[in-house]
Parts: structure tokens; C-alpha cells; sequence
């Protein structure tokens, strides 16, 4: 099979609120849409890179280079397109797993729809539905905090996960836990802290959270190791976790009890269940990341949640938690259960909403062999 098209869709997409973390806040969500067709077929990726080099140093800037540079020529020279012939096409290129990923899961959806199989099936998934939680940024206010929880507790989510920062920590999960005492919540600190800073994160060990997600730097699995010893709360892996080797060598150092795995970080859906096969041997829970996704990455990250080891909610939430119009013609609606059901149609089990892919795209570029 060789490939007809290429297309690269720069995207620029409002938000219904503004999210603020430890990097920033971000009232438009930008990434880079993939499709690829072979004999009239179309798959679709996402690149879920930001503008802004904030949670990873890949931009869409980034990634649209070294698309264009390095990995489009390698696979439009593919005679076999499959998502591992495609990692392995790519593995000399160092880096840019988000760039990757995307390429990557346009391939999985080409080859549900090629061989009319869903992208549960072909990642052996039998589960229908899978649950969720709700990913909270920043608030101005305690009670723009408490009001927000509320809302999505109303929904029906089960899970609530705050970002916190230093200087803005402590209250926020004691103002959280006293309003809901009974929600399952857990903290996100997106590598703010140091070390000596993330031992005052032992006070809250009152506060019963599910985990402390990453409050160390990235790069630095040794502290996390020594924090873990320190602290209570499970402290779970999100940005230092890259491949299964660092899965592994974490796991070794006893540096998380919880790995959050998003396909986009790790550089495709293969490396994450990788990730996943590793973790449930040794019976470490792993969760889904959410990174703002269109339809299109959420309908990956459902499929991908539907792996056994995936015990805990994901932050994959409902199409309204982030956008009023979305890409893809289907929308996911958060079911009574706190859960959301998982594509059965064929590839990633969405279409793209052209008209409103039209209205979001800054740029459009083309490629054909």
C-alpha cells in the first residue's frame, strides 16, 4: 500500500473555560491533526503538542518541523504501514514522541478501518465503557473552587483532580476535602516543587488523597524515589515517564506506586501499552492522562483505557468539559456511572466535522509522494 496524501492540520481551538496549572494558563487548546490516505481511505492522529513549550518542550511548531523534515519522508517510503513498522521506520529519530504519536494513531485508526475492526479490538479490549474523572486547573477563588467541583460532581463524575503549585497547595485541597469529604480527589503538581518543598507535602496525608501526580522534575526519578520514602500519598509518574525503560527503572527505585500513561507523551499507543503490560505484572495501577484531546485523541484514549491495568479514572471527561464545537461529528457524554463508553466503530471510531476542522485550522498542509 502506498500513501495518496498526507495532511497536517494546525489547530487552534477555544476553550469553554480557561485552564491554569503550574506552567500557565491556556485559554485555546492548539495541536496538530494527521491525516494519512491510502486508496481512498482516511486515517486521522493527533498531536497533542500545545503552543507553548510548557508541559513538554515539543510545540506545534516543533512537531510541524520535524514532520515535515524527517517524518513524512520515512513513511511515505513505508511499503508496510502498520503502527509498528512505523515505530520502528522512526525510532533513529531522536525524541519528539508527540509528533510520533500522532503519526501513530492515524496509522491504528487506517488499520481499523482497512480491516473493519475497531481500535479496541485490534488492541484486544473487551471492556464497553471505562471510567472517568475530571481534571480541575487552577481557580481564582475558594469558592470559584468549591463551585466548580460541584458542577462536575452533579454530573456524575466520581473523581476530581486539582492542580496545585507552592503557595497554593494546602488550601486548596483543605477547602476541597471540607466542602466534599467523601469525593475521591487527588493532586497534580506538574513538576513545580522541589525536594526540600514537596516534604511540606506531607501535611497532606490528612487530607486522603488517591496520589501526589509528579510534584518533582521530570528528569529526576532519584528525588521522587526518596520522597516516596517520605511521604504517605502515592506519589504517581506522569512527565518523568517517557518509555517502559523509565516505567521499569522507576518501578525499580521504588520512585511511584502509580503510573499515568498518555499515548502523546510516550510517543504512541504501542510504547503506552508497553507501559501498561509492565505495570500490571507487577501490579501497579496506571491511569490515562488527558491533555486537552479533540475527539479524535479522546476517542485513542478511551480504547487504550479499556486495558486491564487501567484501574484507576482516567482525565479523559466528556466532549462539553472542554469544548463548545467540537472536530469530530460524534461527542462523549459522561454516563450516569461515571463512566464513558469506548468507540465500536471502525479505526478510532469518529469523523471529522469538516466544517468545524475548516473554521479551527490556522494552517493546512499537503504532502503526497
Amino acid at each position: 500500500m502506498k500513501i495518496e496524501e498526507i495532511r497536517l492540520h494546525q489547530l487552534a481551538m477555544p476553550l469553554k473555560h480557561a485552564f491554569e496549572t503550574s506552567f500557565g494558563r491556556y485559554e485555546k487548546r492548539h495541536c496538530v491533526l494527521v491525516e494519512i490516505t491510502v486508496s481512498g481511505i482516511t486515517g486521522i492522529g493527533e498531536c497533542p503538542a500545545d503552543a507553548y513549550p510548557g508541559y513538554s518542550y515539543e510545540t506545534v511548531g516543533t512537531v510541524k518541523e520535524i514532520a515535515e523534515r524527517e517524518i513524512i519522508p520515512v513513511i511515505l517510503a513505508l511499503d508496510d504501514l502498520n503502527p509498528a513498522a512505523f515505530k520502528r521506520s522512526v525510532s533513529h529519530i531522536k525524541g519528539h514522541p508527540m509528533a510520533k504519536a500522532g503519526f501513530e494513531m492515524a496509522l491504528w485508526d487506517l488499520q481499523g478501518k482497512i480491516e473493519g475492526q475497531s481500535l479496541a479490538e485490534l488492541l484486544g479490549v473487551s471492556k464497553q465503557q471505562v471510567a472517568v474523572g475530571v481534571s480541575l486547573g487552577l481557580e481564582p477563588s475558594a469558592a470559584a473552587l468549591i463551585e466548580k467541583i460541584e458542577t462536575y460532581v452533579a454530573q456524575g463524575y466520581p473523581r476530581v483532580k486539582l492542580k496545585i503549585k507552592p503557595g497554593r497547595d494546602l488550601d486548596v485541597v483543605e477547602t476541597a476535602r471540607t466542602a466534599f469529604p467523601d469525593l475521591k480527589l487527588q493532586v497534580d503538581a506538574n513538576s513545580a516543587y522541589s525536594f526540600e518543598d514537596a516534604l511540606k507535602l506531607k501535611s497532606l496525608e490528612e487530607f486522603d488523597l488517591l496520589m501526589l501526580e509528579q510534584p518533582l522534575a521530570e528528569d529526576d526519578l532519584w528525588d521522587h524515589s526518596k520522597l516516596q520514602k517520605e511521604i504517605d500519598i502515592p506519589i504517581c509518574l506522569d512527565e518523568s515517564i517517557d518509555t517502559a525503560r523509565h516505567a521499569r527503572q522507576a518501578l525499580e527505585m521504588a520512585a511511584c506506586k502509580i503510573i499515568n500513561i498518555k499515548s502523546g507523551r510516550v510517543g504512541g499507543l504501542l510504547e503506552g501499552i508497553r507501559i501498561h503490560d509492565l505495570s500490571y505484572v507487577q501490579g501497579i495501577p496506571v491511569w490515562c492522562g488527558g491533555m486537552l484531546e479533540t475527539g479524535v485523541g479522546r476517542a485513542a484514549n478511551l480504547a487504550l483505557a479499556g486495558l486491564p491495568g487501567f484501574t484507576l479514572p482516567g482525565d479523559i471527561s466528556a466532549t462539553n468539559r472542554y469544548y463548545e464545537q467540537d472536530i469530530t461529528e460524534e461527542i462523549f457524554e459522561l454516563n450516569r456511572n461515571g463512566t464513558i463508553d469506548i468507540p465500536q466503530s471502525v479505526g478510532l471510531g469518529v469523523n471529522l466535522d469538516r466544517d468545524a476542522l475548516k473554521s479551527y485550522s490556522l494552517t493546512t498542509s499537503h504532502f503526497s509522494s
